[in-house]
């Protein structure tokens, strides 16, 4: 039977993937070269933790689904232009600092505030949705501090897929050493879920949506309320692009035996 669901997604904005970032060091610490003059895009992890609470939502109805995001309103509103045409949700931004360097336990205290005062939100039917990782430093901690911090202990990582009984249990696929998946069964609400990857494809666009959305996103990023994230003693010795090295030599008549224990010789040095 069909439930009403209360689901809080927590999506941060990154500049796209395809960039190359180059760290330098500012006046501030650690940063990245022209960040913000970078185009920018829903963190893909957590465009899939949305694109599955909104899917989970279409299912169940009487559900909600409300995206909590952190950065500064311009690229917040470059963004939500175009995640607006593929889901439903309520906007909750937050107008704040981004970047690859940010405190963890500084963005969790402020992510868990803005969740904490949603008008009509009711705690004890909470689904936290999230990115399992993400494509900012990849702290991999950040959902589990929100979640701490709204009292919730029943947390699952690297989750492909929830299905809700009848009961109003879930149960939970989360991703295992070897390929594997690991099945919970989770009494209920509330609950965090951090989101691999998931099995739905990105949604197509759909402009209809998108104007419906932008009805409401563009009175949220006007009252969205600025935040100022504290480094809290956090410090970055220093910051460099992984080293590429590349070496080729051309050797005729060695055996799939010889090559493979080079390579395993090879890999032992490094």
């Amino acid at each position: 039977m069909a439930q009403s669901l209360q689901i809080v997604v927590c999506a941060g904005i990154v500049p796209d993937p395809l960039q190359t970032l180059e760290p330098i060091t500012g006046p501030g610490g650690p940063n990245l070269k022209n960040e913000m003059a970078l185009p920018a895009v829903l963190d893909p992890w957590a465009a899939s933790a949305l694109y599955e609470a909104a899917n989970l939502a279409a299912k169940n109805p009487g559900s909600k689904v409300w995206l909590v995001s952190l950065g500064p309103k311009a690229k917040l509103q470059q963004v939500m232009m175009t995640i607006a045409q593929k889901v439903v949700f309520e906007l909750v931004p937050v107008d704040g600092p981004i970047g690859g360097f940010t405190d963890a336990h500084a963005t969790a205290a402020v992510l868990a505030d803005a969740i904490d005062v949603i008008p009509g939100l009711e705690k004890a039917k909470l689904l936290l949705f999230g990115g399992w990782e993400s494509a900012t430093r990849g702290a991999g901690v950040t959902l589990q501090l929100i979640g701490e911090r709204l009292g919730i202990t029943d947390q699952f990582q690297g989750v492909d897929q929830i299905e809700v009984r009848d009961d109003g249990s879930f149960e939970v696929l989360e991703r295992v050493e070897g390929g594997r998946h690991q099945v919970s069964v989770c009494a209920g609400a509330p609950a965090v879920f951090g989101w691999a990857t998931g099995n739905l494809p990105e949604p197509r666009n759909n402009p209809q949506m998108g104007m419906a959305n932008m009805r409401t996103l563009m009175p949220a990023l006007q009252k969205a309320k600025p935040a100022a994230l504290h480094s809290n003693g956090l410090r970055y010795a220093s910051v460099s692009l992984p080293k590429q090295q590349r070496s080729t030599r051309v050797i005729k008549d060695m055996t799939p035996d010889q090559i493979a224990a080079e390579l395993v010789e090879w890999m032992g040095t490094e």
